[in-house]
């Protein structure tokens, strides 16, 4: 294990999970094949399927989270937890403040309280099942917060899913960066 790959990876990752959070905000209202008015603007996940654009980049959150606590340790998996918070706060548009916020953080520590006690036996299962306890509970929060409507969650599911499924392979990889977790 060379301590000083598994530190660059972990700084990378914190470093992208925290840009993913202005990008997504950013996303929802300015990147998609339709924008609907005083909504989001959508992306298609799925044949058939619409999501918010944002969807894109918090799946990868999810999952850069667990990177990070399993390359720094569970003191960085909480700080990213607050910075991200905070940043999502800070970069919302004014009406998805409330959402953004809640959402992010509520949802990153569902991943968190998932992916702790399972990382250390089963890194992939964690990483799988973090996510998606996560992702579920953020498309729930922000879509009933943002747009008062889960008219979009299924979208939002599957559209997070795919950046779940596209890290599988670069999880199996973290574990020869980070055998066991920091």
């Amino acid at each position: 294990m060379n301590t000083d790959l598994r530190l660059r990876v972990g700084l990378a990752a914190f470093a992208c999970f925290l840009a993913s959070i202005p990008l997504a905000n950013w996303m929802v209202l300015h990147v998609g094949t339709i924008c609907v008015p005083q909504g989001p603007c959508l992306v298609p996940v799925a044949p058939g399927l619409l999501a918010p654009s944002g969807v894109l980049t918090v799946g990868a959150a999810l999952v850069l989270r667990d990177v990070v606590q399993r390359c720094l340790g569970l003191a960085s998996g909480l700080a990213a937890v607050a910075a991200g918070t905070l940043l999502s706060v800070l970069v919302a548009p004014g009406p998805l403040v409330l959402a953004s916020g809640t959402a992010f953080a509520l949802s990153e520590f569902a991943d968190f309280a998932v992916y702790t006690p399972l990382q250390r036996r089963r890194l992939t299962t964690a990483v799988v099942a973090s996510s998606i306890v996560g992702l579920v509970v953020d498309s729930i929060v922000f879509l009933t917060l943002a747009f008062g409507s889960l008219e979009f969650i299924s979208g939002q599911i599957v559209g997070k899913l795919w950046a779940v499924v596209i890290a599988i392979p670069l999880t199996r990889l973290l574990r020869r960066v980070a055998p066991t977790p920091a």
